[in-house]
């Protein structure tokens, strides 16, 4: 439940943002007219996001056994690629919200002078916008199912569907919240703090991901564990047979396993994997936060 939280928070917050930038600069600009186009970019972005959501459940329900397997490590590793690359870009670009209203404006400037190619370049901002959260989303979610869900010949747990959902729903209205008083309070330096420790927890996260991947490749027989087990810190089952609360399949450690790939048995493999992944992020997010900082600075000794 708490990884689908703080994903949909995370993914549903930049596409609330989205909207509320273009809506918020239509309004002020004097081109209200032009938000019913806005509206329909939004609607039609979250329906192919769901559309996108059942296609690849429909897929990923193909797959059985070693299939399955290759199929959710190579999710799980898609997934950490695709966050990494978002953290560096959110570290190199910052805010969107200059590109983004300059953009509506070149669109709301061409619809005001009557030509209809300017409502097609506002609805496919938005549009577009709106999908590539959603499919993030969707990717992520999925990625993190797959890394939360019980190691084969573990004891069955309850189905993982519910809380997943739940998670969900508790992110996405957190996001909706917290989206409409950050634009309508102007809070950047908030936003910009929510980047940074949301960027810490992505970094962690996609780390987590990429061992859980390595974890089912090598139950796959695609890859060597190098040693199979370094450690095994699992306390042993209660008398009544049910897990502690920090065993890796225990409620405690479950969540650590979806957040942060926590095992209480690691493999070298696996411990390698989520070491250099920490690092490499962690250090690509530092040079892009560089790359992206002598250019504020000029600008704020002019003024």
């Amino acid at each position: 439940m708490v990884p689908a939280a703080l994903i949909l928070f995370r993914e549903s917050l930049e596409a609330v943002l989205v909207a509320g930038i273009v809506l918020g600069f239509l309004g002020r600009t004097g081109l209200q007219k032009q938000r019913i186009v806005v509206w329909l970019g939004i609607g039609a972005g979250v329906a192919a996001s769901v559309a996108a959501a059942v296609l690849f459940q429909a897929l990923a329900g193909g797959f059985e056994g070693r299939s399955e397997q290759i199929f959710e490590a190579s999710t799980m590793l898609a997934g950490a690629a695709l966050m990494l690359t978002l953290v560096a870009w959110v570290g190199r670009r910052g805010s969107p919200r200059a590109s983004l209203e300059a953009r509506a404006a070149q669109q709301g400037n061409r619809m005001a002078s009557g030509n209809q190619a300017g409502a097609w370049g506002l609805f496919l901002l938005v549009f577009v916008s709106i999908l590539r959260e959603g499919v993030e989303a969707v990717l992520f979610m999925s990625a993190a199912a797959a890394g939360s869900a019980p190691s084969i010949g573990a004891p069955s747990q309850p189905a993982l569907i519910p809380p997943m959902l739940a998670g969900g729903i508790v992110g996405l209205a957190a996001a909706v919240v917290l989206g409409i008083l950050l634009l309508r309070a102007s809070l950047r330096a908030s936003l910009r703090s929510f980047f940074t420790v949301t960027n810490v927890l992505l970094v962690l996260f996609a780390a987590g991901l990429v061992a859980n991947g390595l974890h089912e490749l090598t139950e796959a027989g695609v890859l060597p564990p190098l040693v199979a087990k370094l450690w095994d810190m699992n306390p042993p089952l209660r008398a009544d047979g049910t897990f502690p609360a920090m065993h890796d399949q225990g409620s405690v450690g479950v969540v650590l396993r979806g957040l942060f790939g926590y095992t209480g048995a690691p493999s070298l493999l696996g411990l390698i994997g989520w070491i250099l992944t920490a690092a490499a992020a962690a250090g690509v997010w530092a040079a892009a936060g560089r790359r992206g900082s002598p250019g504020r600075r000029p600008q704020s000794r002019r003024r």
